[in-house]
């Protein structure tokens, strides 16, 4: 049954005739064809036995093996195909090129999905700059921008009630935004009713491979290539810094609103409570895992991305950076004159990154774990695809 369903929407799909590719999503489509009959790189990572099970690559799969794609370079360095060969197979490139225009095509609303072109470090900093300037300029307002020690009381500051609002407002449509977008990009590149084939393996799978991001080791457990040809884990490792030190972060505020809504218990809260601790060693991920990326990012072979994304990038590290610096300084500083000055500007870098989450390099995890769970499923489906024996 599963089977005649998806038999008929792939009969739906090409009675409606095939979307026009654009000129990104073309010469991809040229470059699996020549992958796809080399099938060097078959064990690198998951985008080339995908491709395997596929003889002609329509929009939809394209945007599916982009997304797959984690931009690890390894197959760039080892293609025969490569420049200055007359093939220019570029995979890193050309995917890199398609996934950025796949977050600009699901986005909602869809308006918003030209803002990706324009989410570079000078906005990300000018929206940042903004947001603080306008609180430091509230505190003013009000004359608190100067005050007695406050033993770290921000609420003294700003009320409560206040952020939770605001704050919660923002991310929650940043949330909403996100996942809107992601459902119709699995909308268009799965089969009809593809979920009910997940299994617990295949979640767990999708999971794990997005969580120890998997294919940042380059097929081989050495990690990607440098762009002296070197194999090198940084790249994964400073990933992992910065993924699990926001996800800390996370913790940190989720367990305090726990505290401050069932256990009544009101910040500020003690160096050694569980919400300072997992903020701090948040913090600290944040700091390292940032600091690396923006090394990797500024020295980085402009052959294994999209050189017009650098902008994108520097805008989503920066703005992380910031939040963790000003974020440490306001734990070592709360307990003075300078914290209404920091918390200001620590929460005004806080609300430019939600602000442009859902329009930004945050949105690669998000494609990218949705894209790793079609491909666990896909894999455990039979391949219909029959060769000639001739």
């Amino acid at each position: 049954m599963q089977q005649f369903d998806t038999l008929i929407h792939d009969a739906r799909a090409l009675a409606a005739g095939p979307l026009p590719l654009s000129a990104d999503e073309a010469e991809v489509n040229r470059q699996m064809q020549i992958c796809n009959a080399c099938r060097y790189c078959e064990g690198f990572c998951a985008v080339f036995p995908a491709m395997a099970r596929r003889l002609e690559f329509r929009k939809a799969d394209i945007h599916y093996l982009a997304n797959l794609c984690h931009n690890c370079g390894a197959c760039f360095h080892s293609c025969q195909y490569a420049t200055p060969h007359e093939f220019a197979v570029n995979v890193p490139m050309a995917m890199a090129k398609v996934r950025v225009q796949t977050y600009s095509d699901y986005a909602w609303p869809q308006p918003l999905g030209g803002l990706y072109k324009h989410a570079g470090l000078t906005v990300s900093l000018s929206v940042a700059a903004g947001l603080a300037l306008f609180l430091v300029l509230s505190l003013l307002a009000t004359g608190s921008l100067s005050h007695e020690p406050l033993a770290g009381n921000f609420y003294a500051i700003f009320p409560h009630n206040m952020l939770a609002l605001m704050f919660g407002t923002v991310f929650g449509l940043s949330v909403l935004a996100l996942a809107i977008g992601v459902t119709r990009f699995w909308r268009n590149v799965s089969p009809a009713d593809y979920l009910k084939k997940a299994s617990a393996a295949s979640v767990g799978e999708a999971a794990h491979d997005a969580l120890r991001l998997k294919y940042l080791d380059g097929g081989h457990g050495e990690g990607c290539n440098d762009a002296d040809d070197k194999f090198t884990l940084s790249r994964r490792r400073f990933h992992h810094f910065t993924f699990y030190g926001f996800m800390l972060c996370f913790a940190s505020t989720s367990v305090a609103t726990l505290y401050h809504y069932l256990f009544n218990l009101h910040a500020p809260y003690e160096l050694m409570s569980l919400p300072v601790l997992l903020g701090t060693a948040g913090g600290i991920g944040l700091l390292i895992g940032p600091a690396g990326l923006l090394w990797l990012n500024l020295r980085r072979d402009s052959r294994h991305g999209d050189a017009a994304q650098k902008p994108m990038d520097l805008g989503f590290i920066a703005l992380l950076l910031l939040i963790s610096i000003t974020g440490l300084a306001l734990l070592v500083l709360r307990d003075s004159r300078l914290m209404g000055l920091l918390l200001a500007v620590h929460l005004g870098v806080v609300m430019a990154l939600f602000l442009t989450l859902p329009y930004g390099k945050f949105a690669h995890g998000i494609y990218r774990s949705a894209a790793l769970l079609k491909w666990a499923i896909e894999k455990r489906q039979p391949n219909n695809i029959k060769l000639s024996d001739d």
